[in-house]
């Protein structure tokens, strides 16, 4: 058998025999030389035919070659600068896999339209260069974890009860009952934490919210965690200790990635290596008052345009605590020394990527929270499961959970949420 070498195998032999097999990605060519530039799962080749050494039947299907057709190639590589990656093959054979059509995609669509054609867009460069960070970052995550003595946890997609609001369920027909999807597996998680102490996990999440935003999914992945013992101080420097350690991973092996979406990796080795900053919630207001006139009253939640113009005045990740209890969650417990302020945090990347990590510590005051699900129009007996984890041996806990598309957003620079998945879901689209 043929033994095939990925790209960039073959080019780190650097020259010699070869024998390689991709997509074609480019091509051009006169009467008498084609060259051909191949693609895989590594990188970008060109790879050169002379029609005086190929049959006549061979060059003309040479000739002929669409981008995305599939085929293997056999040749000799060498250095040259002048090629897209520094190296270039010379065809000495080859074999057609898997012929193409016209390919739909050509330069300056629109984003619509790329969306309409995702599952071929998906081929690009520019979307695989993504996908190879978020899967080195969800890798990297995973390691932290482990290292750390974390146990993975799962939790039910399909679930009886709210956790982040009832406005945003997806509800869905079981049998003959209604259920929701996953808003979060965070209320299982809790009651893992009794048993496990500390776990983890990353799964879909659904928000029904009706927005339009380039931060908003219907359907994305929550990374998440939950550990006994930790108070609120304790699990915000845990999440900043994961995103550097994450960070760092994606820098280390995805740089050629990074540098092709524009991404300056030094820039993000930069925020790494600092310190970042804890503030509260009220001294947040203070800043967008002094700085930037923004008048924001206590009791409102921090929206993109607040946090983007907080976020002029930092170089770094910054953690904000203390949210006004009145706009939190029931789990959120009321900080006992600050009636108003729960003990809770939003971490916030800077460039504009605003909140990527929300967590806080959980409540252990079963009547607090029965009341604040009564406010909410809740039918509390859903939560005695929930409640039952307070009543036997109840210790303090916290945790909390990362957009894994808004990371990866932020860690890629991208303009889009829309580009940090491979098959978006939003309030207008659902296919393909």
């Amino acid at each position: 058998m043929t033994n095939f070498i990925s790209i960039q195998e073959a080019m780190g032999k650097g020259e010699g025999e070869v024998s390689i097999r991709g997509w074609v990605y480019r091509e051009r060519g006169s009467n008498k030389i084609k060259f051909i530039v191949l693609r895989d799962h590594s990188n970008i080749i060109q790879c050169v035919a002379k029609k005086d050494s190929f049959e006549e039947k061979a060059w003309e299907e040479l000739v002929s070659l669409k981008i995305e057709t599939s085929m293997e190639i056999h040749g000799i590589i060498k250095n040259d600068e002048r090629a897209p990656s520094g190296y270039e093959i010379s065809i000495s054979d080859y074999k057609i896999v898997g012929s193409s059509d016209t390919f739909p995609i050509t330069k300056d669509q629109s984003p619509e339209f790329l969306l309409d054609k995702r599952h071929l867009w998906i081929r690009s460069r520019h979307m695989t260069s993504i996908l190879k960070i978020r899967s080195t970052y969800v890798q990297a995550r995973d390691e932290f974890f482990r290292n750390e003595g974390f146990y993975r946890f799962d939790a039910p997609i399909l679930q009886p009860n709210q956790s982040e609001g009832g406005s945003t369920l997806f509800e869905v027909k079981y049998y003959k009952e209604k259920i929701f999807l996953s808003q979060s597996w965070q209320l299982y998680a809790e009651a893992g934490v009794f048993g496990l102490e500390k776990i983890y996990n990353m799964g879909p999440t659904f928000r029904a919210e009706k927005s339009k935003t380039s931060r908003h999914l219907s359907e994305f992945w929550m990374a998440e965690m939950e550990a006994a013992w930790f108070d609120l101080q304790t699990v915000s420097e845990f999440a900043k200790k994961e995103l550097k350690y994450c960070i760092s991973k994606v820098c280390d092996q995805r740089a050629e990635e990074l540098k092709f979406l524009g991404r300056d990796v030094n820039v993000l080795k930069a925020m790494v290596s600092k310190d970042w900053p804890t503030i509260k919630y009220r001294e947040a207001l203070k800043i967008l008052k002094e700085k930037c006139g923004m008048d924001v009253s206590f009791g409102k939640d921090l929206r993109t345009i607040e946090e983007e113009k907080l976020m002029e005045y930092f170089d770094t990740p910054v953690v904000v605590t203390h949210y006004p209890k009145e706009v939190m969650a029931f789990y959120k417990p009321t900080d006992p020394e600050v009636s108003d302020e729960a003990l809770c945090f939003d971490l916030l990347a800077p460039e504009g990527y605003g909140e990527i990590v929300g967590g806080s510590q959980r409540s252990t005051d079963i009547e607090a929270m029965a009341k604040a699900l009564e406010k909410e129009g809740e039918d509390i007996k859903n939560y005695d499961w929930y409640f039952d984890l307070r009543k036997y041996g109840s210790v303090p806990h916290s945790g909390y959970g990362v957009g894994v598309e808004r990371v990866v957003a932020w860690i890629s620079g991208l303009d889009n949420i829309k580009d940090a998945i491979p098959f978006p879901r939003t309030m207008l689209r659902f296919t393909p």
